[in-house]
Formats: structure tokens, sequence, C-alpha cells
């Protein structure tokens, strides 16, 4: 397997990290992102014409879209079932649920990042205001979680959804969100931090 790879990619990051949980072993492709721009370049759209990261390369099979791609590895390579619930239809109702909202963490607090970080030209203001509100509804979840005695946003066991939702999240601070206001997201960064084969990014030492 290759993964075209960007290392201060959240979104990039999620995928690495469920390679690392299931103990796989995939070639990473370095694309400069910052500054370059390579994922704008002729060769890369001929990669994926969207001009986006991550990709993986399995075989003869190109896909794109970190939660796509988490899909793909967590159906073919995780034989305990756990990190994808196939053969249970309401949990997987609910990871396909939180895969969706991971899509609007992106593009909220990602941006917020990339306005601070990269120095993006976009309304961080509202970036700002759209997170705090997906956060509030993902403290509320997890809060409630909590109450039934599950750490996890799909169930009592670590998915993609968490997965998906972890990186962005973590990262948030990066692009001036608070998420200290956010007790049970604090528990639930930390205890993802724990999982077994967890590693940090560039930005997350909060969690070393």
């Amino acid at each position: 397997m290759k993964l075209y790879d960007y290392v201060l990619s959240g979104n990039c990051h999620k995928v690495r990290l469920l390679l690392k949980f299931l103990d796989l072993t995939c070639d990473l492709e370095p694309v400069d992102f910052f500054p370059g721009r390579e994922h704008k370049s002729p060769v890369f759209l001929q990669i994926n014409p969207l001009g986006q990261l991550p990709v993986l390369e399995d075989g003869d099979l190109r896909l794109r879209d970190a939660q796509a791609i988490l899909v793909y590895l967590a159906h073919k390579y995780d034989a305990s079932g756990q990190w994808y619930p196939m053969n249970d239809p309401e949990a997987l109702g609910r990871v396909a649920q939180w895969l969706a909202f991971a899509e609007n963490i992106t593009a909220t607090s990602s941006a917020a990042r990339l306005h601070d970080v990269l120095g993006y030209n976009l309304d961080v203001d509202a970036a700002r205001a759209d997170a705090h509100t997906l956060f509030r509804v993902l403290e509320d979840h997890l809060a409630h979680q909590e109450f039934n005695g599950q750490h996890w946003l799909a169930g009592p066991l670590p998915t993609i959804a968490d997965i998906a939702c972890f990186p962005y999240t973590a990262l948030a601070g990066d692009g001036g969100i608070d998420t200290f206001i956010y007790p049970a997201i604090e528990r639930w960064l930390h205890h993802f931090s724990r999982l077994r084969g967890f590693y940090n990014m560039p930005g997350m030492n909060y969690f070393a």
C-alpha cells in the first residue's frame, strides 16, 4: 500500500492512525502541501483530480477522501469487526453518522487552523463559531455516553468514527478554538490518546 501524505494534515493522520492500530505496513509518499502546494500540481491532479489529501493506493485501487479510506481499510483488514461493525446495522448507522460529522469538523476547526497556522484567507470568526456549535453537540453526546458507561462515539468500543473526529478536535487550539471548556471532549481525547498504537502528530504535544 501507498499513502500520499502530508505530516501536518489531520485527515492524513486519521489514516496513519488506523494503519497503526491495525498493524498494517504502508509506504508514505510525502506531498508538499505547504508551501509547495504540490497537491495542486498537474502531476498530483492525475492522482486525485480534486487536488486533496490523503490518497491511498492498494494494489489496483486508488481511493481518495479520509473517511472513505477509513471505511475501506477497516472493512478489509480488521478481522475483529471492531473498527467498522458491518454485522451490526445500528452500530454501523451510528458510525456513518459520526463520519459525516467529522467532515463538518474539517470544514470548521480545520479551516480555522489553516487560517492561523498557514495564513489562508477565510472568515475565521465564522469558522470558529461553527466549530463551537459542533463541539457543543459532541460534548453533549459524549457526556450522555459517559452516563451510560461508554467512552466512545458509536458504542462501547472505539471505531473509525472516533478516529475520524479525533485529529481536528485535538488540533482545534491551533485555530484559536479552546476545547478545555468541553470536559467530556477532553476526557474522550485523553482516552483516545491512550489506545495501543496511538502516536502524536506535530501540534498534538498536549497528548504526549
